[in-house]
């Protein structure tokens, strides 16, 4: 009999939890960054905003047309390359995740939008930041941040304006990101009675930089403004020391302004000359800043680099929408994307009719004293 009752009573548990896996729905989210070469640690920064996000949503207990939902994350490794940044895009899209976060680069970012827009799947980037992204016009496309426009322009519009600068030379990698922010900032300086005095080319590969800087010196700039990522902006400004440089000041976009450029910098005093450009308000600034930075913190420490509050975002941006349409397939909820009215950590998310944020902010920094801080 005691048996028959302990069976009895396990059936029953049994049967309990398979009702509750039956009304459990796994749906999984893609992230794409570098999490392998010279640009890793931006890659990893980001997939723990995704990772963090996840975490807090599965805390909630979401339910989406009748099922407890929980999400799980399928991270690719995109190597900061175009090829590669495709080919995990079509991964995605065979594995038919519900949505996208990624991805950073905007040289990786803007073919995989036509992989994502092919098959259906919307994404979302907090970092990539080159105009020409929604260009196209896919309603599949977002983006959280301020595009290289805003920063560019701001980057500028300071150098011109605040500190008075006369004469800049332009060094850029030649990746979309790179070459765009350059442009921009060309553009603006000399709109501002800026001369151009020289214009160098590198790559997001390179880490010997005294040929370029040696040709930059002789045209005796105020300033260099550098179009690329930190990997390359942290030898260039020692090696800018070398070359008795101390003086110039160095202007970058959101690719330079990272905490990692503290130690490729390693000690050069040039690191004083930073002035950098990222999108949307400092930490302190952000809505849920302060607090979502000590979490992070606690959870991944010494990993913080710049986007991951925004992939943090982009995540809850993709599961509003999907609780709005009450679905998570993408032909169903990716409209809801478009009247996204979200309360994040880094702001109040709303899109213009392209995918751009509206009403996007820029924040400039500084790094005196070997410390990333906000203008």
């Amino acid at each position: 009999m005691q048996f028959k009752l302990k069976l009895t009573v396990a059936m029953a548990i049994a049967a309990a939890s398979g009702l509750a896996a039956a009304q459990e729905q796994v749906v999984k989210i893609g992230h794409v960054a570098p999490l392998s070469g010279a640009q890793a640690h931006y890659g990893k920064d980001n997939e723990n905003g995704v990772r963090m996000a996840i975490e807090d949503l599965n805390a909630q207990k979401i339910k989406i047309g009748g099922k407890t939902i929980k999400f799980e994350i399928q991270a690719e490794d995109d190597a900061a390359d175009p090829k590669q940044g495709t080919a995990a895009a079509q991964k995605l899209c065979d594995a038919k995740v519900a949505g996208v976060v990624g991805h950073l680069n905007s040289g990786t970012t803007i073919p995989a939008s036509k992989v994502y827009n092919d098959c259906g799947i919307p994404h979302v980037t907090g970092a990539a930041t080159n105009p020409g992204l929604t260009k196209p016009g896919y309603k599949t496309t977002y983006r959280i941040i301020a595009n290289d426009n805003a920063l560019g322009a701001a980057l500028a519009l300071h150098a011109a304006d605040k500190l008075k600068l006369k004469k800049v030379a332009i060094i850029d990698d030649r990746t979309a990101y790179g070459q765009g922010v350059a442009e921009v900032f060309a553009k603006t300086a000399k709109s501002k009675g800026m001369q151009v005095v020289d214009t160098q080319f590198t790559n997001d590969k390179a880490t010997d930089f005294m040929a370029i800087l040696t040709a930059v010196k002789a045209k005796a700039p105020d300033a260099i403004f550098y179009g690329g990522m930190d990997p390359q902006a942290g030898p260039m400004l020692r090696q800018m020391e070398q070359l008795g440089m101390a003086n110039v000041k160095f202007f970058g976009g959101d690719g330079i302004c990272t905490s990692e450029i503290i130690k490729l910098a390693a000690g050069a005093k040039t690191l004083d000359n930073v002035i950098c450009a990222e999108g949307g308000a400092s930490l302190a600034k952000m809505p849920g800043g302060k607090a979502w930075k000590e979490k992070y913190d606690k959870k991944y420490p010494n990993q913080f680099q710049v986007y991951s509050p925004y992939t943090y975002d982009a995540t809850f941006v993709l599961v509003d929408a999907m609780k709005r349409a009450n679905s998570w397939d993408p032909k169903v909820y990716t409209k809801e994307l478009a009247k996204t009215n979200f309360k994040g950590v880094t702001s109040t998310i709303a899109f213009e009719p392209n995918g751009e944020l509206k009403n996007a902010a820029t924040t400039l920094y500084t790094y005196k004293g070997g410390a990333k801080n906000p203008m």
